[in-house]
């Protein structure tokens, strides 16, 4: 019995069934059957699927004598089905890489539920590819596997049925089956997930939704766009057929005039004719299946007014009188943004004539976002090494709070940020300032930089576009022309920005400034910040921080973070930290020893309070081995990563420590103390000494010494890395043995990736 049963109808999708197949059949996964069914297609479509069967013995090509549509084209492949769990797939779609893999790993972490919803993207003919937008229903923080009353948001979803994995049994048990007709995936997937009593979620996409320029179904003009009424009959009598379903009704009644609108407001789906008529359907639906108090949100009342009216006239009344209100708003709002952003230009017009202001230096971090990181680390350094310079601190009002007494704060675009920007000397910069800044004679900017480079920067995203996405490589290159000195923590970044930022400027390879704080904290200093985020006394902090997925939108852990801790005991805590992209919570309901630290406003402050570090690509890597305590990998992603984004070297062959592939693996480098142990400390001396040469606590020094004080000879000398005294964590100080009192899983793993 295989583990999926894949089924993909097939009617006239000649052109892209040979790309549906081969998705599948070079999945990494392979405990699968593929059924395909040829739905009496006029085009090749059967002579294909017989090529392929003929060439793999996991395919069965399944041809029927008529014409049935998708639906019951779909019923006759689940007659042939084997496989544990049935996967539907058109036969225009594809499969994403490894998807079914990812599928087979959660139906399994989640203890084999009902119904998977994964994600999709669509992708368009223009080369495009967008991500579901209500990807957010899908995030796995919480208890899984769930039942539809506990995450209600999962019929946002679009209603299809090739985004889910159904356990045969359950289908089979509850006789589940598609009706004849176009919308035949509404009376399932509403009922399915309804009657599921286990229900997963997986973040990740897995089907490419073709959008095909012409010839898709649901955009063929046809009378068959009346199917959708009788589909939603069907929804309805399954209710009335299960009265313990009955409070789902205002849901689905509020689902079905949107969509009853939405099918009327595609002006490609309704014969000439037919629209009037459409309307009035709409009309006796709305009346017959209404369910009085349902609420109806504001932005939809108009779709739900042209439907219970069922008179397209009044409809346009409507619309127009709603239209000229918002355009109205619209011109309001634009006229009194215009004329702010009129005034704001003649300001700067007439600042950047007035003279520039030698004591004066402007600080950015990134996006806003609160004091800290390089910028704040430069910026303490100017007003400590610099006497009478007056610092300012750009940051959105919500992180004022973080600038420090003493240094001026500035809200981005207001007139005092323009005059900042136009009277300062010195300008430092974690990312960039406006675009419409113009560098001045007698300025001087400097980009700090994000780190020492991992993950593929700047021109070399244009070899990346699921990454690179929207980027202005035309304007990322004139902000690089405005630059005159660049940071560089290592020789290895130095060669990187050189030549993803080929411009005039000089690069400064002093180190990274905020990482001084390592080598000059206390263990006073350690002792205050471990109590502040409550860190039980004793125990062993692991500070969870990996980065951002260019092919993922929203944060997502590849770790049971609570699972890790149960195995791990009660005396370790982690500190889970979400990328600043997501700017949201990796657990949200996390509390006692797990605990959430994405809103700290400083990850130095967090790296020193912690006894160890957990991550997977993220540049902290390179500051953390500063500290020169404990790093552990944890990359179960490897090549999904690599393809989207791209590394400059294989991080297996030159780890900062312990590399785990598994959850199970990172549990076992923690039970048995390899985290700590002899072989992890020789990795970490290794990339301590290549990517932390000048990590000594006088980087900011030197930065400033040489751009403000214009000193070129006599800089502080470096400290070498082996020399070098950093404070020692909570764990080095208090434990003489490593923490291995813990059950190892009941698996037998390596736990270290030998270069």
């Amino acid at each position: 019995m295989p583990r999926f049963s894949v089924i993909v109808p097939a009617y006239q999708v000649q052109a892209y069934l040979h790309e549906c197949m081969a998705s599948v059949l070079e999945q990494s996964f392979t405990d699968f059957e593929l059924i395909a069914v040829d739905d009496c297609s006029p085009d090749a479509c059967g002579a294909i699927l017989d090529e392929f069967a003929a060439g793999d013995p996991r395919v069965r090509a399944v041809h029927l004598k008529e014409n049935v549509g998708l639906g019951r084209a779909r019923n006759a492949g689940m007659r042939y089905a084997t496989g544990d769990y049935l996967v539907f797939l058109d036969g225009d779609d594809t499969l994403t890489p490894h998807a079914l893999r990812a599928i087979a790993d959660r139906v399994k972490e989640t203890g084999d539920p009902d119904v998977l919803v994964y994600d999709y993207a669509r992708t368009f003919w223009t080369g495009e590819t967008v991500r579901n937008v209500q990807a957010r229903q899908l995030h796995e923080q919480g208890p899984a596997p769930f039942r539809l009353d506990d995450r209600p948001g999962l019929l946002d979803v679009l209603m299809v049925v090739w985004n889910k994995a159904y356990r045969r049994e359950f289908v089979e048990r509850e006789d589940f089956t598609f009706p004849p007709g176009y919308y035949e995936d509404t009376p399932w997937t509403s009922p399915v997930l309804m009657a599921a009593e286990t229900i997963a979620t997986l973040d990740r996409v897995c089907v490419h939704y073709r959008q095909r320029r012409r010839g898709n179904i649901l955009g063929t003009t046809s009378e068959k766009h009346f199917d959708i009424f009788d589909q939603y009959d069907r929804v309805f009598a399954h209710l009335d057929a299960h009265p313990e379903l009955a409070h789902w009704r205002p849901v689905l009644f509020r689902r079905m005039v949107d969509h009853l609108s939405a099918v009327f407001l595609k002006r490609d789906r309704l014969p000439r004719g037919s629209r009037a008529a459409f309307l009035r359907r709409a009309r006796a639906h709305y009346v017959r299946h209404r369910v009085p108090g349902a609420g109806v949100p504001s932005r939809n009342r108009l779709r739900h007014a042209l439907v219970r009216l069922g008179s397209h006239r009044a409809y346009r009344a409507l619309w127009t009188a709603t239209r000229l209100k918002r355009r109205a708003g619209r011109l309001t709002g634009a006229l009194a943004r215009g004329v702010r952003a009129g005034a704001l230009r003649l300001h700067y017009g007439v600042q950047r004539r007035l003279p520039v202001r030698g004591d004066h230096a402007v600080f950015a971090g990134d996006g806003g976002r609160g004091h800290g990181c390089n910028p704040g680390a430069l910026e303490v350094a100017f007003r400590t090494y610099a006497p009478g310079m007056r610092t300012a601190w750009v940051a959105d009002p919500a992180f004022h709070h973080t600038v420090p007494t003493g240094t001026r704060r500035l809200t981005p675009g207001s007139a005092a940020y323009w005059t900042a920007l136009a009277r300062s000397r010195y300008l430092v910069a974690g990312t960039g300032f406006h675009p419409r800044l113009v560098k001045r004679p007698g300025q001087v900017l400097v980009q700090t930089q994000a780190g020492t480079p991992l993950k593929h920067m700047g021109l070399d995203l244009q070899e990346r576009p699921a990454a690179a996405r929207d980027t202005d490589f035309a304007g990322l290159l004139r902000d690089a022309d405005r630059w005159d000195y660049c940071l560089s923590g290592n020789r290895h970044s130095t060669l990187v920005w050189e030549r993803v930022f080929p411009a005039g400027y000089t690069m400064l390879e002093y180190g990274q400034p905020r990482t001084d704080v390592f080598q000059r904290a206390t263990a006073a200093d350690v002792a205050r910040l471990r109590a502040s985020l409550g860190i039980p006394e004793g125990a062993v902090a692991i500070l969870y921080a990996p980065t951002y997925r260019d092919y993922r939108r929203g944060p997502r852990t590849a770790l049971d973070l609570e699972r890790v801790l149960r195995r791990l005991g009660p005396r370790f805590v982690l500190l889970a930290r979400a990328h600043p992209v997501h700017r949201a919570p990796l657990v949200p309901d996390g509390g006692g020893r797990l605990i959430d630290v994405s809103d700290h406003p400083s990850v130095e402050s967090l790296c020193l309070a912690s006894d160890a570090l957990v991550t997977d690509y993220s540049s902290l890597m390179f500051d953390y081995a500063g500290l020169d305590r404990p790093i552990v990998i944890h990359a179960d992603d490897r090549e999904a990563y690599e393809a989207a984004r791209g590394t400059y070297f294989d991080l297996r062959a030159f780890p900062p420590g312990a590399i785990a592939r598994t959850e199970d693996e990172l549990i076992d480098i923690f039970a048995t103390g390899h985290w700590r142990g002899s072989r992890s400390a020789q990795l970490r001396t290794a990339f301590r000494e290549r990517f932390c040469p000048y990590d000594d606590g006088r980087a900011a020094e030197r930065v400033v010494r040489r751009v403000v004080l214009g000193e070129t000879a006599g800089l502080p000398a470096v400290v070498p890395p082996r020399e070098r005294r950093p404070v020692p964590s909570a764990a080095d100080r208090g434990m003489s043995s490593p923490l291995a009192t813990v059950p190892t899983p009941g698996v037998s793993v390596p736990v270290v990736d030998r270069p």
